[in-house]
């Protein structure tokens, strides 16, 4: 049985859709990340024994090092699956918006 959170589900954005798309992916980006780890963990573990045991993967304790590594290699994995996000946040900041590009396109086009 899954637990489940009460009550409405936040909305992020003008439209419920979208909210559900990005969702969606962050789900998704979740079950990458695990499956990362754990294919980690299966090479260290063949590294060090030559061997693989499903057991010692469930036992499996990362050292510093593979903690260093695994955080470094999250980050840059968020960095990628949400690059549209923060681009969208940083034209909305920067006051950029789809008129503008178009200004600038034709602009550009007469010189």
């Amino acid at each position: 049985m899954s637990a489940k959170a009460k009550g409405k589900r936040p909305q992020f954005t003008d439209n419920p859709q979208t909210d559900s798309l990005v969702a969606i992916v962050m789900a998704l980006a979740g079950e990458v990340a695990v499956m990362h780890e754990r294919q980690d963990t299966v090479e260290r573990l063949l590294a060090r024994s030559g061997a693989m045991d499903l057991a010692e993967i469930e036992a499996y304790e990362p050292d510093e090092e593979a903690e260093e590594n695994r955080a470094q290699w999250r980050a840059a994995f968020l960095d990628r699956v949400l690059w549209i996000v923060r681009a969208s946040l940083d034209e909305d900041a920067a006051g950029e918006t789809p008129e503008g590009y178009a200004d600038v396109v034709a602009a550009i086009s007469r010189e």
